[in-house]
C-alpha cells in the first residue's frame, strides 16, 4: 500500500474511533416520516460536528432538507468543482447479528455495525480525509463540495434539493463521486486479483404493487383461485418470464480488463468479449446471481400481505415488486413486460416509484475517470480498475442532471461475504481497510488539478 504512512496505526485508530461513534447512532430511514427517529438524526449531526470540527468551522455548511448537508470547501479555482457524496441514513436491522448492529464493536481487526459499508464508512472517510488536510492548511486546486444525504435509502428528497441548491449557485461539477463500487475480492470466478469497480451508470429502480381483490370469507369454504392463489400465480409467471439478457458496453470493457487475470481457458472469451457477446452473456448468467444481474433487468418480489388471520380468506392480497432496469431498457418497456407475463386483468398493477437507468458516464480516454483509476492504483496496487454497471441505486442519480461524469466507488476492500452483508446482517468493515479508504480520499483530493 503505497499511500500508507509511517504512523498508519495512529491514522487508523483515530479514524476508526470516529466511525464507531457514528455507527452507534441508529439513523434508520423510513418511507413513512412518522416512523423516523428524528432525535437520532439530530444527535448524528451533533456528533458529526464534534468528530470533525475543522470541517464544520472552515467549510461553508448548508442544511439540506431535514438532516442533509451540503458543505463547500473553496479551492484555488472554481472552474472544475468536484462533488464527493455519501449518506448518513441506514436501512432497518434484520437477521441474527454476531454483534449488536449499533454497538460499534471492534473485534479481530473488524468494525461491526449497520452502516459501516453503507454508507457511514464513506461519509466518515471523506470527512476524515478533509479534516486531515485542513490540519495542514491545505487548499484544493478546485472547489470541493461534500453532499451528505439523509434519506437515500428511501429515495428521498435530500439529493434533489442538494442539486437544486447547486443549480441556484451556478455550480456545474466536473465530476461527482458517490458510493457504489469497491475493491471487490472474489468478484469473478477464477479471477485472483480484486477488481476496483467504478460504477459509470446505475440501473433504474422501479417499484410496483400487485393487488388482487375478492370476496374473502371463512377458510373452511375456499373458492378456486382466490386472491392469494391468483397473486401467487402472477408471481410465478413473473418468475418464469425473465427479461432478455445482453451485455452492455461498460461490462464488455470490464471483461476486457480482467481477461489477463482469468483462467487461461476463459481469457480469449473475455478479451474478445464484444465479438462474442452472446456467448459471454450466457457465461455471466451461469456464473451466479451477482454476475447474472449484470446482464439483464431483474425482478424481485420483496413484500407480501394477505389475510390478517389463519382462518380467514384474504379479501385483498398484495405483493411488492422491486425492478432494477438495465441500461437500454425503459420503465414503459418494463411495465409492458410485466403485464404480458402476468396475463391476468384481475391483477392490478400500481406504480409506486419509477426511475429510468442513469446515463453512462465516460470511461474511455476521460480525464476524470483516469484520475480515479490512478488513485485506485496508488492505494491498491493489486487491484484492476474497471468500469461497471451498478446494480443498486444511489443519490448520485439526481446529479446526472447537472454533471456528465457521475461515478460510484467506495475505496474499501470488500469480500463477497461483506458485499452480501449490505442491507442484510453482519455488516462490517476491516479497520485497516477503512484507514486505507481515508488515505484514498485524501490522495484523490490532493490530486485534483
Amino acid at each position: 500500500m503505497t499511500l500508507r504512512e509511517a504512523d498508519f496505526e495512529a491514522v487508523r485508530d483515530r479514524a476508526v474511533a470516529k466511525l464507531r461513534a457514528l455507527v452507534r447512532i441508529p439513523t434508520v430511514s423510513h418511507r413513512d416520516p412518522a416512523l423516523v427517529d428524528v432525535d437520532a438524526f439530530d444527535a448524528f449531526l451533533v456528533e458529526l460536528a464534534d468528530q470533525f470540527p475543522l470541517v464544520h468551522e472552515r467549510l461553508d455548511v448548508i442544511r439540506i432538507h431535514t438532516h442533509g448537508l451540503l458543505l463547500h470547501w473553496r479551492g484555488r479555482s472554481d472552474e472544475r468543482p468536484v462533488v464527493l457524496m455519501a449518506h448518513l441514513d441506514v436501512v432497518p436491522v434484520e437477521g441474527e447479528w454476531t454483534h449488536p448492529p449499533f454497538a460499534g464493536v471492534v473485534e479481530a481487526g473488524v468494525l461491526w455495525g449497520r452502516g459501516t459499508l453503507d454508507d457511514k464508512g464513506c461519509l466518515a472517510g471523506i470527512c476524515e480525509a478533509v479534516e486531515r488536510l485542513l490540519e495542514r492548511d491545505f487548499t484544493p486546486a478546485q472547489d470541493v463540495w461534500l453532499s451528505f444525504g439523509c434519506d437515500e435509502e428511501v429515495f428521498g428528497q435530500a439529493a434533489p434539493e442538494a442539486v437544486a441548491e447547486l443549480v441556484r449557485r451556478g455550480v456545474r461539477p466536473w465530476f461527482v463521486l458517490d458510493e457504489g463500487g469497491a475493491i471487490a475480492h472474489q468478484a469473478f470466478p477464477g479471477v485472483a486479483p480484486p477488481v476496483g469497480v467504478i460504477g459509470v451508470t446505475e440501473k433504474g429502480v422501479t417499484s410496483l404493487e400487485l393487488t388482487v381483490e375478492g370476496r374473502g370469507g371463512h377458510a373452511s369454504t375456499p373458492a378456486k383461485l382466490g386472491p392469494t392463489a391468483r397473486l401467487a400465480r402472477a408471481i410465478m409467471r413473473l418468475e418464469k418470464s425473465p427479461f432478455p439478457a445482453s451485455t452492455p458496453a461498460p461490462t464488455l470493457e470490464l471483461m476486457r480488463r480482467i481477461a489477463p487475470h482469468a483462467p487461461r481457458a476463459l481469457r480469449p472469451l473475455m478479451a474478445h468479449a464484444e465479438r462474442i457477446r452472446p456467448v459471454l452473456t450466457r457465461a455471466l448468467l451461469a456464473a451466479g446471481p451477482e454476475t447474472a444481474a449484470m446482464t439483464r433487468t431483474t425482478v424481485a418480489v420483496t413484500t407480501l400481505s394477505g389475510s390478517p388471520a389463519l382462518n380467514v380468506i384474504a379479501a385483498t392480497a398484495t405483493a411488492g415488486v422491486n425492478i432494477r432496469i438495465m441500461v437500454g431498457d425503459t420503465v414503459a418497456g418494463v411495465l409492458e413486460h410485466v403485464r404480458t407475463a402476468i396475463r391476468d386483468d384481475r391483477v392490478r398493477i400500481d406504480v409506486v416509484d419509477a426511475n429510468e437507468p442513469s446515463p453512462v458516464s465516460p470511461y474511455l480516454d476521460d480525464e476524470a475517470f483516469a484520475l480515479l483509476e490512478r488513485t485506485i492504483r496508488a492505494a491498491f496496487d493489486d487491484a484492476v480498475p474497471a468500469p461497471y454497471v451498478m446494480m443498486a441505486a444511489t443519490d448520485s442519480r439526481s446529479f446526472t442532471e447537472i454533471c456528465d461524469r457521475v461515478y460510484r466507488f467506495a475505496p474499501f476492500r470488500m469480500t463477497k461475504e461483506q458485499r452480501e452483508s449490505i442491507h442484510s446482517y453482519d455488516e462490517r468493515i476491516g479497520i485497516d481497510d477503512f484507514a486505507d479508504g481515508v488515505l484514498w480520499y485524501q490522495h484523490l483530493i490532493e490530486s485534483i488539478g
